[in-house]
């Protein structure tokens, strides 16, 4: 069985992210698996109706999974809270994982929606913590695993196992 994946379609070079800008990640695996027509292009934010570009927006009082549960807040620079369209993109997220049967995940590490790694601490200088944006730990709450660009080699060899593995 061939492996689907949602990946940030700031990664895929769309002019998405906060700023404007993108992230792109240049990979003969992600062309590859374009042409095999297994990539899933989403980008969170921009389905729930946030605008590029935006404020910047951080987690204040944990990370993604304590957003899910109410336990903290994603706010902009300027102190307004935007928790709520935030969780819609992270539902948004999971739909479209689930609708497009994708098992895996590769997003952009940092964001209060997408990172999987490590999120910002939610003061705005550029201080990161590890843990999850809200997209991801719903994802993976769901059993979506999710990586980050700078593991692109582990995803690479996750999907050749599980590839291998009887369906």
């Amino acid at each position: 069985m061939k492996a689907k994946i949602l990946v940030s379609a700031c990664l895929m070079g769309f002019k998405v992210r906060y700023n404007g800008s993108d992230k792109p990640l240049i990979a003969a695996a992600l062309d590859r698996w374009q042409q095999e027509q297994r990539l899933v292009i989403h980008c969170p934010e921009l389905a729930a109706g946030l605008t590029t570009p935006r404020l910047p927006a951080e987690l204040v009082g944990g990370d993604g999974a304590d957003a899910l549960t109410g336990a903290a807040r994603i706010q902009e620079s300027d102190g307004r809270d935007v928790t709520q369209p935030y969780l819609l993109a992270a539902w948004l997220a999971l739909k479209t994982a689930q609708e497009n049967g994708c098992q895996f995940a590769l997003m952009t590490d940092g964001s209060p929606t997408c990172g999987s790694q490590k999120v910002y601490d939610g003061h705005f200088r550029g201080v990161t913590l590890p843990g999850a944006g809200v997209a991801a730990a719903l994802l993976r709450q769901h059993g979506i695993e999710v990586y980050a660009g700078h593991q692109l080699p582990a995803l690479i060899s996750r999907i050749e196992e599980f590839e291998k593995e009887p369906q």
